[in-house]
């Protein structure tokens, strides 16, 4: 039978996921040779049910078999011609991220054996244009567009162009940002789908669709508006579909298509191994709230094996996977043995790993000792498996903030977890909200005073046991001898954060009932809303300005720290610092401007504004000769490709003038 491989064939198709690719070849004399590329037996393939009635194995207990394909079954092999895309602004962005949401769905899609799979990302060089040239000249069956937060603008061109088209493609929009404008797109694009969810279950059911299969109506986490392809629904109805069979959070691993061309643009390697999270965080619109499932983990070590080849063809990037996963730990009794499972599994396969994960994995005010201890030994293990760093969601120190934003967390839980993380030696990277239209003035001057604690950055104590650091960080005269007197403001990712009032979210209601929110912002999936203190308001949006011309270079910098290890790395972080401190500074100079002026007197708004301008110029001057020094410096740590991508964005940022934002413009509101 080999010899049909090399010999004279017809046609060929080749389909299926990274793992399972099946390639099928026509015969001469007729009939079709099957061959599992992946080397295992047909029979363990978890075949789709079209395939029944029309693809048969002589011997399926083989990897290679004779094989009868109808000819419906070859025309589901090759159609739709399946095109999905990834958006991006490169001037806010400058260093790409592998992107997962269109690979995970891309793997979904070739599971079901069905179609023509190809992807695209701005990232990667491809343009605007040629996305545009896909779809109007290419005349593709099914259009898949991701877009998140700043990205609106790129998608309305896109689907402006498909349903411009005398026969458009089915099109499906995904991602973070369209869930959130899915009213707005579907009263714009009546044939639109728009996907609620990861899009796994969604892009089988799209498919299935096509073919005729099943109706709208049953395509899985689907929303549209308008009449139904071939049928009828009213303009105006809106119908959700019927949960999914599938199991959605067995397999959400990626297909590989763009890592190389990733790597190539210097860019970083990411992985996903748990979907959703433990908490309802009230600024949250996701609807996983409270809902978490860890992926199959048989699946882990054949895509780890896949994307070390790709990684051994790029000796300079650091071997090291970043895990997009919201809160990687998760919940139950197993939470402890499947993390550090999973990080052996990472460690033996050679990666180092960064995640995220709530505080409360740390530290818990319902938990006895014994609990803390075996959380602080979970801890060190991490770091000695690989773990690079972890981001934990603290987004404020001030316990009425945290209630409002249903963090379930306290103020004293966090100052002790970031105590006993940083006395474990573990990498941390802590997110922070500064500022949100229902807080006092108190409340904000409560925040900067948390934000500056010197009480917090503990230094590691590799030679004692956990238990005597548990008991260690709640000693304030064991604190005081073991602090580092870093403020805490050095280890916050982003500074000067506002909150956003995203269309969906429990706090934008509460704004609501304020009477605080106004029209719709679709370019980032929110709400326009004012401040109940009005001084906050100008603050907050002075502190965007400032965090918008300081984003390019801030990213830029965190980009490289991700794909260097050794003195370079550390040459990157240490340059984010002065960044971190200038903010913190301008966060002070903001509440001195407040204090000056009356809550009762809305009216000074725009002396107040002048006021926090002139602070900003100030410091913006100060920071570009600190930030000059700087960059040189970190420059001679760096590759020659690293250190151009660094000079340039430096000047870029240098030659700025003025307070731009960068989301400033709405499209459709």
């Amino acid at each position: 039978m080999e010899a049909h491989l090399v010999g004279e064939t017809g046609r060929v198709r080749v389909t299926g996921t990274l793992d399972r690719r099946l390639l099928l070849l026509e015969r001469p004399q007729g009939g079709w040779v099957a061959a599992d590329l992946s080397g295992a037996e047909h029979a363990s393939r978890h075949w789709p049910s079209w395939t029944t009635e029309h693809l048969r194995l002589e011997t399926p207990e083989s990897w290679l078999s004779y094989a009868e394909v109808t000819e419906t079954g070859v025309e589901r092999l090759t159609r739709p011609d399946v095109r999905l895309m990834a958006l991006y602004h490169p001037e806010y962005f400058p260093l790409p991220r592998f992107p997962l949401g269109i690979s995970d769905v891309a793997r979904a899609a070739r599971g079901t054996l069905m179609g023509t799979i190809r992807l695209a990302d701005m990232q990667l060089g491809v343009t605007l244009e040629d996305l545009l040239k896909q779809i109007t000249t290419g005349a593709p069956d099914i259009v898949g567009i991701s877009a998140t937060f700043g990205q609106h603008d790129l998608m309305l061109q896109l689907l402006d162009a498909a349903f411009a088209l005398p026969e458009p493609p089915l099109v499906v929009a995904g991602g973070s940002l369209t869930a959130r404008n899915e009213a707005l797109l579907l009263e714009r694009y009546p044939d639109l789908l728009v996907a609620r969810g990861g899009g796994e279950a969604t892009i089988e059911g799209v498919l299935a669709h096509w073919h005729g299969d099943i109706p709208r109506e049953e395509i899985p986490g689907i929303g549209y508006t308008g009449a139904a392809r071939g049928g009828g629904m009213a303009i105006g109805r809106r119908r959700t579909a019927k949960p999914v069979a599938r199991d959605a959070s067995s397999d959400i691993l990626p297909e590989l298509d763009l890592l190389p061309d990733t790597f190539t643009h210097h860019g970083v390697a990411q992985l996903e191994t748990s979907r959703g999270c433990t908490n309802a965080c009230s600024f949250c619109p996701r609807g996983h709230k409270g809902l978490w499932a860890g992926a199959a983990p048989d699946l882990l070590p054949g895509m780890l094996t896949e994307i070390r080849q790709v990684f051994d063809r790029h000796p300079d990037i650091s071997r090291t996977l970043y895990l997009v996963d919201e809160e990687i730990i998760g919940a139950g009794d197993d939470a402890v043995g499947r993390v550090l499972d999973l990080a052996r599994t990472l460690h033996e396969a050679g990666f180092a790993w960064e995640s995220s994960c709530r505080i409360d994995q740390t530290v818990r005010t319902d938990r006895d000792e014994a609990w803390h201890v075996e959380r602080a030994r979970m801890w060190r293990t991490l770091v000695a498996l690989g773990l690079r760093r972890m981001l934990f969601g603290v987004e404020s120190g001030v316990d009425s903030i945290l209630s409002r934003f249903n963090k379930e967390t306290t103020a004293e839980q966090n100052a002790l977890a970031i105590r006993t993380l940083s006395a474990l030696g573990v990498p941390t990277r802590y997110t922070y909200i500064t500022f949100d239209p229902l807080m006092t003035l108190d409340e904000l001057k409560a925040t900067h005073a948390f934000q500056g604690r010197t009480d917090l950055l503990l230094r590691p104590q590799p030679e004692l046991d956990a238990r005597d650091i548990v008991r260690g960080v709640r000693d304030e005269d064991w604190v005081a001898e073991h602090t580092t007197g870093r403020p805490l403001h050095t280890g916050i990712s982003y500074m000067l954060v506002s909150m956003e009032c995203l269309i969906g979210a429990a706090y934008t209601r509460q704004a609501t009932a304020a009477g605080l929110t106004g029209r719709p912002e679709p370019l980032m999936g929110r709400v326009a809303c004012r401040y109940r203190d009005w001084r906050i308001g100008v603050a907050s949006s002075w502190a965007q300005r400032w965090v918008d011309r300081h984003f390019a270079l801030d990213y830029t910098l965190k980009s490289l720290e991700k794909v260097l290890d050794g003195a370079a790395r550390h040459a990157v972080r240490r340059a984010r610092v002065v960044l971190k401190d200038a903010a913190y500074q301008v966060l002070g100079d903001m509440i001195a401007a407040i204090e000056a002026y009356d809550l009762e007197r809305p009216g000074q708004k725009e002396a107040l504004s002048a006021w926090i301008e002139a602070a900003l110029e100030e410091r913006a001057g100060m920071l570009r000769g600190q930030m000059a020094t700087t960059v040189t410096g970190v420059g001679r740590h760096l590759p020659g490709d690293h250190a151009a991508t660094l000079a340039r964005e430096h000047e870029r940022w240098a030659s700025a003038r003025g307070w731009e934002l960068i989301n400033a413009g709405e499209s459709c509101a």
